[in-house]
Formats: structure tokens, sequence, C-alpha cells
């Protein structure tokens, strides 16, 4: 039996916090949403605090606290707006278990707040440890914050780990669907991509910012830092392997050569789960598994038609401040491409004048990155104008 914990739901109204309040409907007995917390998406966010009745509600931005405040008047649930609140709510008492799945570095200052007061963290926001992965790990390891990664492939890995104390890993194998132009071999073929096609992923369902980064790989780039920093792993060390069934969702390979892998249904409800119940498997009715409708396959990525993900691990080759830029540079380029100012692959050549233009900072603090992503936005903005 799971204890019943206590949870802040940052992102609630996005793909994996609606995926999360479903696993807390089917569990009431074992979680109590404390927290509730999204950017803009006021008819779901109150709709979800009438059925959770959580102790607080935050609407991120404050133009709209107006409309949630006066829906939920008429119930003892306090409403707050603003970046400053999310912040104040982490560290409440009456908080566990912070699941970050809010988009983008947005999700940066909440998370540092929440490991500072020695929260878990169930960590969905892979921006948070792309931007700062050495800060926040050594902050967990001095306030014994413990962090659940929530993406499917980082559970998996965690998941091989369990047990392997004192057995050192020696290869990641993070495994990529290959999204959904994952059979093209031309330029050409990229550089005429909509934006309807790219959002057509063909196993997982997420937001759009995710899965416009899963179809140009940077999604995989950016996993591929978040595993270096979760799993004290360097680059080279980490392989991605193309696995378009997406049933295996990664593996890791030890030093006698034996490797140790992950499988289920690509449902995100199970990774999600798996943190919340602090690795106490939760019970449920999901479709099983059959091994014989399956057949396994694997691909290397192509970087030279998918540049992002190599321009990922130049990131972390620069070190420092630059996977900060590369981050900053990437939400501008699908910001603009979800908007039909950029092309498919000219969100790429966004990226590397990004990464070229900066001299990454050896040392860095939360200010710093908080200065450095807005500069790298507005100059990547800039750039829109002269990039086709």
């Amino acid at each position: 039996m799971i204890q019943k914990k206590r949870i802040a739901v940052l992102g609630s109204t996005g793909s994996i916090g609606t995926q999360a309040l479903e696993i807390v409907r089917s569990h009431r007995e074992a979680f109590e949403v404390t927290v509730l917390v999204a950017r803009r998406s006021t008819e779901l966010l109150i709709a979800q605090a009438l059925e959770f009745s959580p102790a607080v509600v935050v609407i991120s931005d404050e133009a709209y606290y107006p409309e949630v405040r006066q829906a939920l008047s008429h119930t003892s649930i306090e409403v707050m707006a603003g970046s400053e609140a999310i912040a104040e709510v982490v560290v409440r008492p009456d908080v566990d278990i912070v699941l970050t799945a809010m988009v983008g570095f947005s999700g940066l200052v909440p998370t540092l707040a929440a490991i500072t007061a020695g929260k878990t963290i169930a960590l969905s926001n892979k921006e948070t440890l792309v931007v700062a992965g050495e800060l926040i790990m050594s902050l967990a390891a001095r306030h014994g914050a413990r962090i659940l990664p929530v993406d499917s492939e980082h559970s998996a890995i965690y998941q091989c780990l369990v047990g392997e104390e004192g057995n050192p890993l020696e290869r990641i194998l993070l495994t990529a669907s290959g999204g959904p132009f994952r059979s093209y071999k031309r330029v050409e073929e990229l550089e005429a991509v909509t934006v309807e096609a790219a959002l057509r992923h063909p196993n997982w369902s997420m937001g759009a910012k995710v899965t416009i980064d899963s179809a140009s790989l940077m999604n995989k780039g950016l996993e591929m830092i978040e595993a270096r920093w979760l799993f004290d792993t360097p680059a080279e060390s980490i392989e991605v392997l193309v696995h378009p069934q997406s049933i295996i969702h990664s593996m890791v390979e030890f030093a006698d050569g034996s490797i140790k892998a992950q499988l289920g249904q690509p449902d995100m409800r199970l990774p999600i789960s798996y943190a919340l119940g602090l690795t106490e498997r939760v019970s449920n009715d999901y479709p099983r598994l059959n091994f014989l409708e399956h057949t396994f396959t694997f691909e290397r990525p192509n970087m030279e038609l998918f540049p992002n993900l190599a321009l990922a691990y130049r990131a972390l080759e620069l070190g420092g401040t630059a996977p900060c830029v590369l981050n900053a540079a990437n939400e501008i380029a699908v910001e603009a491409f979800l908007a039909g100012k950029l092309g498919f692959r000219a969100m790429s050549t966004l990226i590397a004048q990004a990464l070229e233009a900066h001299r990454p900072e050896r040392s860095y603090d939360l200010q710093l990155l908080s200065e450095l992503d807005a500069a790298v936005r507005a100059e990547s903005r800039e750039r829109l104008n002269h990039i086709r």
C-alpha cells in the first residue's frame, strides 16, 4: 500500500499534468492534490480545481487572475498569480511531491525553490537540467531532495539502475522513436515540412512544443543532456538509438557487457505513476504488452539530416552556459515554426547561429542564466528576419 502523498502539479492543464491527474483520480486513496499551477488555460484549470479541491491554485499569466478568482470565489481555494507565486507554493508544508510539468525555461525557478526546500521532484521539465544541470544536481545533493524522472526514457534508465548500486554503468542507450520524418532521406523533403505534419507524432501524444522537438530530434538532444546530469554520465557514453516501435524505452550497459532494458506500452501514465508512487508501482488496468504483436528494430539517427541532435552534443561539449543558449534559441525556433515564420530545417540554422555567437561562461548562477536566456531569445528573434 502506497502511503498517501500530497502533490503540487505544475503545468496541470498540459499533457503530463492531465495524465497525472487521471492517475490521482483513479487512486485517491494514495494521492492528494494540494497545488495546481497553469499558465493560461483557465477553463480547464477551474474545472480541475473544482474536482480536486486543492488548497491553492496559481495562474502564472496574471492577466487571467480575475477570471480564475471569480470562478472559485465560492470555494475555500486560494487563488494566486504570477511566476513568484509558483515558487512560493512549491515550498508549502502540505506538499510532498512537486511534479514539474511546465514547458521550457519557466520551470527552472520553481524547481530550484522546491529543491532548496528538500521536496521530492517528479521531473518532467527537461529544460531545467538542460539549462542548469550542474547547479540542480549539486543543490539536490546538498538539500537531500530526491529527483525522480518522469520522461519515459529517463524513467527507464532509472528503473534499470535500481539494485545496481556498486555496478557503475558503462553506457546509456537512449532510444528515440525517430519522429514522423524518420524515413526522409533528402534535405528538400524536410524543407517542405508543414506544421500540421510535424505535429503528427507516430507513437506519443504530447504538447505542441515537445512534439516539434521530437520531429526535429531536438527532444532527444535535450534528453541526452538531461541524462548526462541525472546519471552522472559523460556525453560520449550516451548513445542515441532510433527504435521506431517505442516499446524499449531505454537501456543501460554495464562493465561486463550485460544490458538491462525497460519495456512497456508507449503510455506516459506509466513513468508518471512510477515517479508519483516514489518507485512503488501503482496498479492499473491499462493495455498490456503482447510480444507476439511486435518486432524490435534499431537505426542510427541521421544527424546530418537532423542536425539538432548534433547541436545538443556540441553544446554539452562546449559546456558551461552553452546548453542554456541551445535551449533558449530552440524555444524561439519552435515558437517561430509553429507561427509559420520559420521553416522546419531553418530551426537548426537559428540554433547553430546562437551557439556560434556566444562564448560559454564556465561558472554561472540563476541570475546569469536568466539574463543569458533573455538575451539569446531577443537575438534569436532578430535573426528570424534573415533566415528562411
